[in-house]
């Protein structure tokens, strides 16, 4: 049974109307029966409407060509009715296809299915592209042609011909009806493939240009095994997938899911997804298991010992136990002579929270570098914990980026979102839940982080998958986590308030006696986020000020705050130019690094230019040797032995007296 995605299609009555062409011999054309019915009567009768020549008799029908047409559109209907009913999941042996007889597959139903136009005036569609568009149409309740139809009708002119934007518009349009925190169809790796193929199309959605030939060709040259999704498109579509990306970091993750190669597989990308619904679940049953003991807070990560103990370090002492990360604090169970200790827990939502890496080791010498210092605030307690692990330090460093996310995480929500008890949140919709979102946006980076490190695709530096840490310290991080708490926090206006107030950075509409310092901030899809929250300094900066300026300008459809078609929403602007700024720091630093090695200079500019004074010693002593000026060597020369003579009358006199002190005195 071939693969098909046709979950949440709309089964739309067929119409009962068909047509019969028989075929006479005795007259110059064909006669045509249209059999429809009538709507507007009561009874639904078939209605027989004759076309053609009116002097032709009933009688010259051919009743079997009649027949044989009829069973021939029935056929087709049923068949229709099949393919349309054909369930998602696949069974048991389906599963076991490989790869290439599934791309197939998909690629033979397609051909069967196109009802897109393939022409557009920029080229033909490619195979991926129809695919994407032809089968998001029917999980829409629609055919490709329908929706090419509804996105040219309601789709800025400028893209109206854009197969890139088409193809956005068919995917986001199905994801804008889903709002959980992991889309719940990626657990059928028919989607999984779906996603991938959409990512392919987004990045290539012309055919390649050449004879017809090639283009007959093009038709099998969709083999998932063998095409790599580049870095745009994945940055593109996969954030817009609930769970798998987020838009900040999505850049770090596509370097991670891609390794050494110029794009990501489709197995790496299968395998990334396996890891990360096996992590979902997992931390349900841990839910389940141990809520009762965690005041009702989200488990994050569990280390339990086994191969890889996790100790707790109290004066020059280590003791194994459990350690629990939520999304508010730190639980550690000690495990004792006397069996297991009550646990003790770390806040980790105080502010002044801090991790950092340290070393420990017997008798106060810091020998091991695999252990984290955490502080709940700055008065109080500090635990030291060791991650052993005897492959390296990456255990620790996931565990760190883990910890720092949750400090970053309520760092974030002081300084951005609402104050605990603020009244205003009640006068725009949604703004309750702002405080879960963005713990939310935590939970899954640090899902997202584990699954990396069971696919083994981690980075050297961790933290950069953690979208809150990774933007503490990133140029124009700033300006990042601001649309990130109008993403959270902003919605609708539910109570009436002044024009002034409703005023909004950079819009057309603001007056005179609005202010840009007094204004709120609106969001791509028009909701508020009010000026009372905005605590941070970083909101009167000159780049903040600039991108809000700036940032309300509509060339696109607007399915919600993170799904635009052909525009960017004010998270992705904002963190493009937070990674461009990011990779110039980066090549500063590295050329930094480069021209250093534990400060030996090791550039060779460098390194002329602080041997320079010395070089021109060296050509000055030259040019005495040779004589070249003939003044000025002798006169160097009798300074030379002047200086030589007067430290040999001086060492002379110093000895001299040095020996007549211990010559022997006789007395008389």
């Amino acid at each position: 049974m071939h693969s098909k995605l046709l979950a949440g299609v709309e089964l739309l009555s067929p119409s009962p109307a068909f047509y019969a062409l028989p075929y006479h011999h005795n007259h110059p054309f064909s006669p045509k029966i249209l059999c429809c019915t009538n709507n507007s009567s009561s009874d639904h009768k078939f209605k027989f409407n004759f076309v053609g020549d009116r002097k032709w008799k009933f009688n010259d029908i051919g009743t079997s060509r009649v027949q044989e047409s009829v069973n021939h559109w029935l056929s087709k209907t049923q068949n229709f009715f099949n393919e349309v009913t054909s369930p998602l999941v696949k069974t048991v042996n389906d599963k076991r296809i490989s790869v290439n007889n599934d791309t197939q597959d998909m690629e033979d139903t397609f051909m069967a299915e196109q009802t897109v136009d393939s022409q557009t005036p920029n080229g033909d569609l490619s195979v991926a592209a129809i695919l994407s568009i032809e089968q998001f149409s029917r999980m829409n309740g629609l055919t490709g042609k329908k929706m090419q139809k509804i996105f040219k009708a309601i789709g800025p002119e400028s893209v109206h011909s854009d197969a890139r934007s088409l193809v956005e518009y068919c995917c986001f349009r199905f994801l804008s009806k889903d709002s959980s925190l992991l889309h719940p169809c990626l657990k059928e790796p028919a989607f999984q493939r779906l996603i991938f193929v959409t990512m392919l199309a987004w990045e290539r959605p012309y055919r390649s240009r050449g004879d017809s030939q090639a283009k007959v060709s093009e038709k099998h040259s969709l083999q998932l095994k063998r095409r790599l999704v580049g870095e745009e498109a994945f940055v593109r579509i996969a954030p817009a997938v609930a769970g798998i990306a987020d838009w900040t970091t999505a850049h770090n993750l596509f370097k991670a899911l891609a390794g050494n190669d110029q794009g990501i597989s489709f197995t790496s990308w299968s395998t990334y997804i396996g890891e990360l619904l096996k992590v979902h679940e997992g931390r349900k049953s841990y839910q389940f298991k141990d809520s009762a003991q965690l005041h009702n807070e989200r488990i994050l990560c569990i280390a339990s010992g086994g191969k890889h103990p996790v100790l707790k370090w109290e004066n020059n002492m280590a003791w194994p136990g459990k350690l629990i990360l939520t999304d508010r604090a730190l639980y550690f169970e000690a495990v004792g002579l006397m069996g297991k200790r009550n646990a003790s827990r770390l806040d980790l939502t105080v502010e002044g929270s801090l991790v950092k890496r340290t070393r420990v080791g017997p008798l106060g010498f810091d020998l091991l570098d695999s252990a984290v210092s955490v502080t709940s605030g700055p008065q109080l307690d500090t635990w030291v914990l060791e991650f052993v692990d005897w492959g390296g330090e990456m255990r620790r460093d996931v565990w760190y980026a883990c910890i720092s996310e949750v400090i970053a995480l309520y760092k974030f929500i002081r300084e951005f979102g609402p104050e605990e008890g603020d009244q205003s949140v009640y006068n725009v919709y949604g703004a309750q839940k702002g405080k879960a979102r963005a713990i939310s946006y935590a939970t899954n980076a640090v899902r997202r982080l584990q699954a990396l490190q069971y696919a083994q695709k981690l980075l050297e530096e961790p933290t950069k998958l953690v979208q809150f840490s990774y933007l503490q310290n990133a140029p124009y991080g700033d300006i990042v986590l601001q649309t990130l708490a109008v993403n959270c926090w902003a919605g609708p206006l539910v109570t009436k308030v002044t024009d002034q107030e409703y005023q909004s950075r950079g819009s057309p509409k603001s007056t005179n006696e609005a202010t840009e310092s007094s204004s709120h901030v609106f969001d791509i899809d028009g909701s508020v986020y009010l000026r009372k929250w905005m605590k941070s300094p970083s909101w009167d900066s000159s780049a903040s000020l600039a991108f809000w300026k700036n940032s309300l300008s509509k060339r696109g459809i607007v399915f919600s705050k993170n799904l635009v078609v052909a525009d960017m929403n004010l998270i992705e602007k904002a963190a493009v130019t937070c990674r461009d700024k990011y990779q110039v720091a980066e090549k500063t630093q590295a050329t930094i690094d480069a021209a250093m090695i534990e400060g030996i200079p090791s550039n060779i500019d460098l390194f002329k230019e602080l041997v320079f004074p010395l070089t021109v010693l060296v050509n000055n002593f030259e040019k005495l040797r040779r004589w070249e000026d003939p003044l000025l060597t002798a006169s160097s020369l009798a300074l030379a032995y002047t200086l030589i003579f007067r430290l040999w009358i001086f060492m002379g006199s110093a000895t001299l007296c040095c020996t007549l002190k211990f010559l022997p005195v006789h007395v008389q």
